[in-house]
């Protein structure tokens, strides 16, 4: 299935005429708001992902129990097959709204693994874990060693977000696309995320600013991985969305029917 990240300027969009399969939503968008546009999209008997930005997987305050609670209630609301956040920080004392990476040691390998098992053991199944940008790290993991600990230990399943992968090779020339993608196991992974993104003069980086569309070459991995393995695949266009024939456009490319 091919889905899309909704997003707020969508929802004036007419339902029957976007060509998503599924649609992820961010959770935090919706616990304490009116969810008639969910209940709308589960209503046309397509599947509602949850995807979020502030569980902080990374950080070292405690985890946000009653918050927790309010997304197992959402998740059996809708009844949705995956919840995901991202393997990052996004603030102890506040949220900080942005994701700062964890060094890729065994260290933190261990102490992010038991509060994923905190997570899942509270929600009463596994969560998925997004592989992150980042535009500076320390470690001696590689990321693809550091990631397959956390699974290992943790039970969890990988979002593998095949942009963010593009995106740290292009800026650190550590790991491309092929080699991580090599060393990850397909039946750990819940399903991929792709995205554009564009470079920074400012920084002299690539920035993942889902502000652009998909590259030829992460829109062909991804497709390699959902025909081989049965992933579905998630387009996300958070800055800059265009109209939806640009979106329906976009998904369209990402089905095995079209060219690579």
């Amino acid at each position: 299935m091919i889905g899309l990240g909704f997003r707020r300027e969508m929802l004036n969009w007419p339902l029957p005429s976007i060509t998503a399969d599924f649609f992820e939503v961010v959770p935090e968008n919706w616990i304490h708001r009116n969810r008639a546009p969910l209940r709308a999209i589960r209503d046309t008997h397509r599947p509602i992902y949850l995807h979020g930005v502030s569980l902080n997987l990374g950080g070292h305050s405690a985890l946000d129990t009653a918050f927790l609670h309010q997304i197992k209630a959402l998740m059996d609301e809708l009844a949705t097959p995956y919840y995901s956040d991202h393997l990052a920080a996004s603030g102890d004392a506040h949220q900080l709204y942005d994701l700062f990476p964890i060094p890729l040691t065994m260290q933190e390998a261990i102490r992010v693994s038991d509060r994923i098992i905190q997570v899942q053991d509270v929600l009463g199944r596994p969560i998925g874990v997004e592989n992150a940008t980042w535009y500076t790290n320390a470690g001696d993991l590689t990321e693809p060693e550091f990631i397959n600990e956390i699974l290992q230990r943790s039970g969890c399943l990988l979002l593998l977000d095949v942009n963010n992968v593009v995106v740290n090779a292009k800026n650190h020339q550590l790991i491309n696309l092929e080699t991580f993608v090599a060393q990850m196991d397909p039946t750990r992974i819940s399903y991929i995320h792709v995205a554009g993104h564009e470079y920074d003069k400012r920084f002299g980086m690539y920035i993942d600013t889902h502000s652009q569309p998909v590259e030829p070459a992460t829109r062909q991995m991804a497709r390699q991985l959902a025909q081989n393995h049965g992933l579905d695949i998630l387009l996300e266009w958070d800055n800059d969305v265009p109209d939806m024939d640009a979106i329906n456009q976009e998904l369209s490319c990402l089905r095995p029917s079209t060219t690579m």
